[in-house]
């Protein structure tokens, strides 16, 4: 019951941010006020050289006026070349313009989230965007944001849209591309729809600097202090946007063991919020959050269980070891399912200019079938680390995913 339960919500959600983007396709792009609020990016980076300069260079071209924003890019006790790098980025743009914090192993080394509050202390902006040390975004896209930010008192934060740059690099990344741009249609413009809930990614977007100091600061334990953030903003009444016209290219892993590596971190890191925030789902000030809550805790512990159990008896039944009566387990309700999961993912892609092919119908199959189910191995090793880090009580630290030239 817990599969078809989420198979629906999700396909609800689909349609949901389906029909938002048709609206929001025909409105002009924002528009930014005669003199623009002062805005600091952050960009938390360890042992980033292969990548930093290119990510520093398009960060620096943005077309928001040059004098009203500044690069603060937290070299955080890196042991590449990447303290040399941004040192001659910073001699050739000026130290006004990009702002350098070296860290070392006793101030930093301790996770992004640690990292974000140590250039937040020597930020000017009224206005804090944050960037990952592997995007390149375009040329509108904090223009884009900022203005949107403006537009409602009531936002805290807006984000953008994210792309997968290294798309065709391999098979895996093909499933990431896919399985990206329909998790920004159906979790986030879909969630915005119908409840008004977004949830911040780990980079491209703004946020009220006020907002940040109120809520104090990222919570340095906090692996997804994205997610973890983005539930406490909405305690406090305020509401978050998606932009999908602010748009950043970002790298996404190659190979099958820095895939594993990086979502079992996210694993862990959204488990981390969930328990600490699912009290909450009995709280009035925990109701603009309940939804999420409930989903967090249908994915990782319901879902994951029932996909697991399932799994194993259909293979079971078609090698003919096991019979099953259970309606849930037939195999044409098996198949219909995969027909769901297909049509609501292809549905998402309609949208994005040059991904509407046969191949990637293919590949979305493919994905049911494969993709979809490393996604459990990640799900059950996340909560096994979950379990082992709070027993040990280890304190976050970086978890580095590999770059790509």
């Amino acid at each position: 019951m817990s599969i078809w339960v989420t198979l629906v919500v999700n396909l609800i959600l689909t349609v949901a941010g389906y029909t938002w983007y048709l609206r929001s396709v025909p409105k002009p792009d924002p528009q930014l006020p005669n003199d623009p609020p002062f805005v600091s990016i952050l960009v938390p980076a360890h042992n980033e050289g292969i990548v930093i300069v290119k990510t520093v260079l398009s960060l620096l071209s943005f077309d928001y006026p040059h004098d009203r924003y500044e690069v603060i890019v937290i070299n955080d006790n890196s042991s590449d070349n990447s303290a040399e790098l941004l040192k001659s980025l910073q001699a050739e743009f000026g130290s006004e313009r990009l702002k350098v914090i070296n860290t070392d192993k006793v101030t930093g080394g301790k996770g992004k989230s640690n990292a974000l509050n140590i250039g937040l202390k020597q930020a000017k902006g009224s206005i804090i965007s944050i960037y990952d040390a592997d995007n390149t975004p375009e040329h509108g896209a904090l223009r884009i944001l900022v203005a949107q930010l403006l537009e409602d008192d009531r936002l805290a934060a807006v984000i953008g849209k994210f792309r997968t740059r290294n798309k065709n690099a391999t098979l895996l990344t093909r499933f990431i591309n896919i399985e990206t741009l329909s998790f920004q249609w159906m979790a986030q413009a879909g969630r915005q729809q119908l409840f008004h809930l977004c949830t911040i990614p780990g980079t491209n977007y703004v946020i009220r600097r006020s907002v940040i100091e109120k809520v104090g600061g990222w919570d340095d334990k906090a692996l997804a202090e994205d997610t973890e953030i983005s539930f406490r903003i909405y305690q406090m009444g305020y509401r978050i946007r998606f932009q999908p016209r602010a748009v950043t290219w970002e790298q996404e892993p190659q190979t099958l063991d820095v895939w594993f590596h990086q979502r079992t971190r996210w694993v862990e890191g959204n488990i981390y919020v969930i328990v600490k925030n699912t009290k909450l789902l009995f709280q009035k000030k925990g109701r603009p959050i309940r939804f999420d809550l409930l989903y967090f805790l249908t994915i990782y512990f319901l879902l994951m269980t029932s996909l697991l159990l399932s799994d194993s008896v259909f293979v079971l039944s078609v090698a003919g070891i096991v019979h099953s009566n259970l309606q849930g387990f037939s195999n044409s309700l098996w198949v219909f399912a995969i027909l769901m999961f297909v049509i609501s993912t292809f549905v998402t892609i309609t949208t994005e200019p040059g991904e509407l092919t046969f191949n990637n119908l293919l590949l979305i199959l493919l994905m049911y079938v494969v993709y979809s189910q490393m996604w459990l191995a990640v799900a059950a090793y996340g909560m096994v680390g979950y379990i082992r880090e709070q027993v040990f009580h280890k304190q976050a630290k970086w978890y580095k995913t590999k770059r790509y030239q």
